[in-house]
C-alpha cells in the first residue's frame, strides 16, 4: 500500500505521511451482518475508575467480526473486497463462500479482489490459504498462527508481520517470530500462507495532535513535569532525573524490567528474542 505525503502548507502537514486508502480499490461499505457495536470505555474499568491514562474520545467505531479460525475446510471463498478495519493495523478481506456466506479474514499482502482462498489439511500452498503446519514446507512465510490446535489464530496478526517456519521436530514445528524469538508450536496448529497486509504501517506519521485524538488517544503528560504526589519522577528544582529508576505512575519499573508472566512457560522457547 502506498504512502501519501503532503506539502507543508501548515506546520502540522510538514512531514505527515499516511496510508493512501484509495489504493484499496474497494469503496465498499462494511458488511452489516459482520458488525458489532463497540462501546468506548475511556480507559476506565467496570467500576468507572481510571486504570489507563491518556485514553478517551475518538471517532465512533464498529467492531468487525474477523474469522481467525478458518474452519470451513475445502470451500473456496472468493475475495469480494479489501477493506480498512479501525480495530487493527492490517487490512481485512471480505470473502464469500459458494453457499453465499460472507466472512472477514485478515488480508495477506498481495491478495487481490477476485482471488480465491481455501482452508484445509491438503490445500495448495498459495497466498491466503490456511492449513496445518505439518503440511507447510520449511522456510515458508506464514501468519495467523494458532498456539493450540483449534484455538484460532493468536500469533502474527499485525500489519506487515510474518513468521517463518524453520523446521519440524517430533510433534512440534519450530517457528521464527517477527521479534526474532524461535518457538515450538504443535504441528497440527493452523497457519495462513503469506505476510500480513499494510506493510507501510510503520512509516505512518500522523503529524498533529488532532489525528491522534481521532484514534482515541489523549495528550500524555510526562512524569518529570508533575509534582511528587502525582508521579515518582515529579518534583525537584528545574529538570531532574528524580534520582530513581524510570517507573510508571504506579511505581512499576519501565526499563529493564521483565514483564513476561511466569505463567507463560519457557519450555516452548527455542531461542529468546533478547539473545542476538
Amino acid at each position: 500500500m502506498a504512502i501519501k505525503t503532503y506539502r507543508p502548507y501548515t506546520p502540522s502537514r510538514r512531514g505527515t505521511a499516511v496510508i493512501d486508502y484509495r489504493k484499496l480499490l474497494s469503496g465498499d461499505k462494511p458488511e452489516k451482518s459482520l458488525l458489532e457495536v463497540k462501546q468506548k470505555r475511556g480507559g476506565r474499568n467496570h467500576q468507572g475508575r481510571l486504570t489507563v491514562r491518556s485514553r478517551g474520545g475518538g471517532s465512533r467505531q464498529h467492531y468487525r467480526l474477523v474469522d481467525f479460525g478458518r474452519k470451513r475446510e475445502g470451500a473456496a471463498a472468493t475475495v469480494k473486497s479489501l477493506q480498512y478495519d479501525p480495530n487493527r493495523s492490517a487490512f481485512i478481506a471480505l470473502v464469500q463462500y459458494p453457499d453465499g456466506q460472507l466472512s472477514y479474514i485478515i488480508a495477506p499482502e498481495g491478495l487481490k479482489v477476485g482471488a480465491t482462498v481455501t482452508s484445509g489439511a491438503g490445500v495448495e500452498i498459495r497466498l491466503g490459504n490456511t492449513l496445518v503446519l505439518d503440511r507447510i514446507p520449511d522456510g515458508t512465510l506464514i501468519h495467523n498462527i494458532e498456539l493450540l490446535p483449534g484455538q484460532k489464530a493468536k500469533l502474527v496478526r499485525a500489519a506487515g508481520t510474518a513468521a517463518q517456519l524453520m523446521a519440524k521436530e517430533g510433534k512440534d514445528a519450530i517457528i521464527r517470530l517477527p521479534s526474532g524469538e524461535m518457538r515450538r508450536v504443535p504441528r497440527m496448529c493452523r497457519a495462513t500462507i503469506g505476510q500480513v497486509s499494510n506493510v507501510d504501517h510503520d512509516n505512518v506519521k500522523l503529524g498533529k495532535a488532532g489525528s491522534t485524538r481521532h484514534i482515541g488517544r489523549r495528550s500524555h503528560t510526562r512524569g518529570t513535569v508533575m509534582n511528587p504526589v502525582d508521579h515518582p519522577h515529579g518534583g525537584g528544582e528545574g529538570k531532574t532525573n528524580s534520582g530513581r529508576p524510570p517507573t510508571s505512575a504506579t511505581g512499576v519499573k519501565s526499563k529493564g524490567f521483565r514483564t513476561r508472566p511466569k505463567s507463560k512457560s519457557k519450555k516452548h522457547l527455542v531461542k529468546d528474542r533478547r539473545v542476538k
